[in-house]
C-alpha cells in the first residue's frame, strides 16, 4: 500500500514524462502541489501540478504553481510541493526553482532524488531549508534515479548513456551465415523505432554499414531521428566528442564484433535483446555473451518474440 507522500511523487513521476522528448538536454521533471487535508481522503486537496516541457522554458515547479487558481494561492502557506527532482538552485535559462518555492511559502516540499548536475546537488535542498521550508528527501527515489538515469550518467561519466542492442534466433544467431535476417516482428521492429526517438544518437560498424545499409531513422513512430554513427579503426569511437555536443544517450546496433568491443571496456549501461522463439538458423554469426554483472530491467512478450532489458549491477 502506497503512503501518501509515495502515491503523489508517483504522479509527479507520470507527469514528467510528458516531456521526454523537448525537455532534453535538461532532466524530466514532475511536481504536483496538494494541501493536506485528511477529511478529504487519504491525500488532500489537489491544488496545481506541472511537467518541465521545454528546455530554456519555465521547469516543473514554475508550471505547478502558474496552475494554482488565484483563490487558492493563500492557501499555499499550508501545502506540500512534491518534486521528482531537486529544484535548482542557480541561474540557468531560468532562475532557481528553490527561490520561487521560497517566495511562495510553501510549508512542505517532498524531494524524490537529488540532482547530481553539479551546480545542483544538494544546494537546493539546503537553501529551502535555511528558509524554515520542511524538506523531505528520498521518497520513491530508485525511481525517481530511473527516470532520468541518462542525464545523471551524462553528468557522473561525462558520456551518453550507452544502450547495447540486439537481435537473434531462438538458437542464438545475429545473421544467417553472414546474410542479414529478418528477426524482428512488424510490431517489434516499431518498438525499435520508438527506441531510436528516445535516444540521441545511434551507432553501428562500418561492415554493418556497408553490408546492410542501415538508414537508422525514425520511420515507424513519432520524433526525431538520432544522430547516425558509423565507427571503424579509422574512426573509434570519441566520447569526449559525444559528451562535448550533449548527447546524453547513444544506441549501439553494431554486429558482433562492435557490440563486443563495447563489452569488453564495459562501456554499456542498458543492454536490450530480442528473440525469435521460433525462428533458427542453421550457422551464422553468434550472438554476444551477456556479461556476468546484469539483472533484468524489463521483460515483454510479443507472439514470438521476446525483449529483455538487462542493466548493469
Amino acid at each position: 500500500m502506497m503512503t501518501t507522500d509515495e502515491k503523489y511523487m508517483q504522479r509527479c513521476l507520470q507527469l514528467a514524462q510528458n516531456g521526454r522528448q523537448n525537455a532534453k538536454p535538461n532532466p524530466m521533471v514532475g511536481a504536483v502541489i496538494v494541501l493536506p487535508h485528511p477529511w478529504e481522503g487519504a491525500g488532500g486537496r489537489l491544488l496545481g501540478e506541472g511537467y518541465h516541457v521545454r528546455c530554456g522554458q519555465g521547469h516543473a515547479e514554475v508550471n505547478a504553481f502558474a496552475s494554482v487558481r488565484a483563490e487558492d494561492e493563500p492557501l499555499l502557506k499550508d501545502a506540500t510541493m512534491y518534486v521528482s527532482l531537486e529544484p535548482c538552485s542557480h541561474y540557468g535559462k531560468t532562475p532557481p526553482c528553490a527561490d520561487l518555492i521560497i517566495r511562495k511559502g510553501v510549508k512542505r516540499v517532498v524531494v524524490g532524488c537529488i540532482d547530481e548536475f553539479a551546480e545542483v546537488q544538494g544546494r537546493g535542498i539546503q537553501r529551502l531549508r535555511d528558509a524554515g521550508i520542511e524538506v523531505t528527501v528520498g521518497v520513491l527515489e530508485a525511481e525517481c534515479k530511473a527516470l532520468n538515469r541518462r542525464f545523471f550518467t551524462f553528468h557522473r561519466l561525462s558520456r551518453p548513456y550507452i544502450i547495447l542492442k540486439w537481435a537473434q534466433t531462438a538458437n542464438g544467431f545475429i545473421d544467417d551465415h553472414g546474410k542479414a535476417l529478418a528477426i524482428s516482428s512488424p510490431f517489434t521492429q516499431m518498438l525499435s523505432h520508438k527506441l531510436r526517438a528516445e535516444e540521441d544518437a545511434i551507432l553501428v560498424g562500418r561492415v554493418t554499414d556497408e553490408r546492410e545499409h542501415p538508414q537508422l531513422t525514425v520511420r515507424q513512430w513519432e520524433g526525431p531521428s538520432p544522430k547516425r554513427l558509423v565507427i571503424d579503426r579509422q574512426h573509434p569511437l570519441n566520447l569526449e566528442v559525444l559528451h562535448a555536443h550533449h548527447i546524453q544517450s547513444l544506441i549501439v546496433e553494431g554486429g558482433r564484433k562492435t557490440l563486443d568491443s563495447f563489452l569488453t571496456q564495459g562501456l554499456w549501461d542498458e543492454i536490450r535483446v530480442e528473440t525469435n522463439t521460433v525462428l533458427t538458423v542453421g550457422g551464422g554469426t553468434r550472438a554476444p555473451q551477456l556479461p556476468a554483472n546484469v539483472q533484468v530491467l524489463s521483460q515483454q512478450v510479443y507472439d514470438e518474440n521476446i525483449i529483455v532489458n538487462y542493466m548493469k549491477v
